[in-house]
């Protein structure tokens, strides 16, 4: 097998790929910002017409469904009112879930929490303690658990 029909079948004939590339003075001479496309060899007549043809066409863009884009957040972007002791440690009084969980996990960051051999386990400070039921250790699976009686549900 031959270098350009390799080319041909990696890249099923797609002319911007398999075009040669100008020279440094063609460059200079053309500004066009397209460059010329190849002549399609005998080899993959079929394959070149038909990356022509779907090239040509315009795809029709489907409109996005009302369900898929919701008007407010919902799920764990949803923002809702907290207990005390998570509004203390976040310093707001409603947060999402995904905040929480970023803020929590920059200030162990931050802090340098986590446990060097194990990376997943957390070392609870004062601070952490309140939220996470007094515990010294928590897993890093656990935070998400530990958090969800900290929001208050809203009908």
């Amino acid at each position: 097998m031959s270098n350009s029909s390799t080319a041909m079948r990696v890249f099923r004939g797609c002319r911007a790929l398999l075009a040669p590339a100008p020279s440094s003075a063609a460059a200079a001479a053309k500004p066009s910002k397209v460059a010329a496309p190849a002549k399609p060899s005998k080899a993959a007549p079929a394959t070149a017409v038909a990356a022509s043809s779907a090239q040509e066409k315009p795809k029709a863009r489907k409109k996005p469904s009302p369900r898929s884009t919701p008007s407010r957040p919902s799920g764990i972007q949803k923002v809702t009112p907290v207990s005390p002791a998570l509004a203390e440690f976040l310093k707001s009084p409603e947060a999402s879930r995904s905040d929480a969980v970023k803020q929590i996990w920059s200030y162990i960051k931050l802090h340098d929490l986590q446990n060097p051999t194990n990376k997943r386990e957390i070392f609870c400070d004062e601070k952490l303690k309140s939220i996470f039921d007094g515990k010294d250790k928590v897993g890093f699976l656990e935070i998400g658990k530990l958090l969800s009686r900290h929001f208050i549900k809203t009908a």
